[in-house]
């Protein structure tokens, strides 16, 4: 049996929102509701926090640690590094990379992403390289030997700071596939980067959250349609703004 182990990275120092992952939403930190909800998933055999070795990134070691979840340490900069060094010491078989400014991440979707990569054998698959669902829902898994592949292959400042652009720019050395939702959603924000989306999370979590239950991307859907202002409280923000920048600053960093 395949061993599959979701990933999440997470750290303190974010240039747009510092800290954002301890802020608290409702009950817990927001870091917490991300496991909680990936937790929910049919598939993972094992969650694993992965933050950087400074210290400012030890206050999410205590925190995670008291959840009895795994965590690795390691490189701040080369987010790709950690996560090869975080699969080969749990020995993960497959990776399910989710990150942890999504505290609306959807278990139901997570699976739907999982099974597709299980039934097709592929190297990669996610619900991000044609995008479809709200930003705050990606959800990625690949093979360990994919990633593996990328770690000694992948030179780019991009390729390094946000672990799998190598692989979706080289199809013709990896088996990809997206899933697709339905209808197109992408103009949805649904994650954290600004203290606008937290405040936005929050109004979803006060009328949707109960601490016995995990609410899905249905019932947001169904909440936003009976109120639409709540959508004007994020907007405007551009989406992947970090990748974005990585590619304006891009350069080779890894002979």
């Amino acid at each position: 049996m395949s061993k599959i182990i979701a990933i999440i990275q997470v750290r303190l120092d974010s240039s747009r929102f510092p800290k954002k992952a301890l802020s608290q939403l409702i009950d817990k930190p927001m870091i917490i509701h991300v496991i909680d909800r990936a937790k929910q998933s049919k598939h993972i055999d094992q969650l694993v926090v992965a933050t950087s070795t400074r210290k400012i990134d030890d206050p999410i070691i205590d925190v995670v640690s008291k959840q009895g979840i795994s965590v690795f340490r390691g490189s701040a900069d080369d987010v790709l590094d950690r996560y090869y060094k975080a699969a080969k010491k749990y020995h993960a078989d497959i990776i399910v990379r989710i990150t942890g400014d999504c505290p609306l991440i959807d278990p139901v979707i997570i699976d739907k992403v999982i099974q597709c990569y299980i039934d097709g054998k592929y190297d990669y698959v996610s619900n991000t390289i044609d995008q479809t669902y709200p930003d705050g829902l990606d959800t990625e898994v690949f093979s360990y030997k994919a990633l593996e592949k990328t770690w000694k292959e992948a030179k780019l400042l991009s390729e390094r700071e946000h672990v799998t652009p190598y692989i979706v720019n080289h199809p013709e050395k990896f088996k990809l596939i997206n899933v697709r939702n339905d209808v197109d959603l992408s103009h949805m924000r649904w994650t954290v980067d600004y203290e606008k989306d937290l405040e936005y999370v929050k109004e979803i979590y006060g009328r949707l959250y109960k601490k016995d239950s995990i609410f899905l991307m249905d019932d947001i859907l169904q909440l936003l349609e009976k109120n639409p202002e709540l959508n004007k409280i994020n907007i405007g923000i551009t989406r992947n703004e970090g990748y974005l920048r990585s590619l304006d600053k891009d350069k080779i960093i890894k002979k």
